[in-house]
């Protein structure tokens, strides 16, 4: 098999990647997108050979495009465009999980300063404002105060780009001090971790501790159906307690796992490849078994 790795900056979750797959004697070929153009009607020649083409870029923006022309190239892609476009939008993230049936945050979206401060007013404090594009935990704010609800929105509303004039606003969840992170395979979950922080943000791009946590009934049967949602893939399903259920907040579609591989008792970067190799297979018209 022949892997194509779109990348903008190989981290070590692509080197885990890497290591993996060239431990099993498949071919990389990795490709760096920023020094690649992309026309209406033929793959550019760093393509050739690919079997089968892993999207690893850093940027939203360039992995929604980039999946995009791959996908018109009849070239096997993963994750598929369309899950890139769902998992990239905050917005389209809460309305598939909802019409799937997923329990997820109560969530709205406004237009205007005016309508967002009535929704966080509604919403009561705190509430919680995010971009509808981002990750990592940029640019979130948890909002105490109609005082600080009115500072911050009026700091989006100048900040120009059009996707800070969309006001995502989303109920705050009292969790206990951590939410859950998911790594799933076409809504198989491969492992999961915790992550603890005394911030309200625990994510682990911001420091928050991790530690394994068993995949119970209930966790699994929502990251199937989150999965399903948005079009299925190598996806982070992020979850958080209540009570004694969950929520689901967010389907990631680059998903990082270096954090999840240092704790799991899974052979994280080993399960992924595992897939990746049913996925090249399924896209020959194969069975793995048919293909050892």
């Amino acid at each position: 098999m022949n892997v194509g790795m779109l990348y903008s900056r190989i981290r070590r979750d692509e080197k885990l990647l890497l290591r993996e797959l060239r431990d099993r004697d498949h071919e990389v070929t990795k490709i760096d997108v920023r020094k690649e153009r992309f026309g209406l009607h033929e793959a550019p020649d760093s393509f050739e050979g690919v079997d089968l083409v892993l999207d690893r870029c850093l940027a939203t923006s360039r992995s929604r495009y980039i999946t995009r022309f791959v996908d018109a190239y009849d070239l096997p892609v993963v994750n598929e465009p369309d899950t890139a476009a769902i998992c990239a939008d905050k917005a389209r993230n809460s309305l598939v999980l909802a019409d799937a049936g997923v329990p997820t945050p109560n969530t709205e979206v406004a237009f205007t300063k005016e309508a967002a401060l009535e929704t966080i007013e509604e919403f009561g404090y705190p509430c919680v404002l995010k971009p509808v594009v981002g990750s990592w935990g940029r640019l979130m704010a948890k909002i105490d105060s109609r005082d600080a609800a009115e500072a911050i929105l009026e700091h989006k509303e100048t900040l120009g780009h059009y996707e800070h004039k969309v006001f995502y606003i989303q109920e705050f969840v009292e969790k206990p001090g951590r939410d859950i992170r998911v790594l799933a395979t076409d809504g198989e979950p491969v492992a999961a971790m915790a992550r603890s922080s005394d911030h309200w943000l625990t994510n682990a791009a911001k420091g928050a501790t991790t530690e394994v946590i068993e995949v119970d009934d209930e966790m699994r049967d929502l990251v199937r159906k989150a999965s399903a949602a948005v079009g299925d893939g190598l996806l982070g399903v992020d979850l958080m307690e209540t009570g004694d259920s969950y929520t689901v907040h967010e389907v990631n579609h680059t998903v990082e796992f270096k954090a999840l591989n240092e704790v799991a008792d899974v052979d994280v970067p080993g399960a992924v490849v595992d897939w990746l190799e049913a996925k090249a297979a399924e896209y020959e018209g194969e069975t793995p078994e048919a293909s050892a």
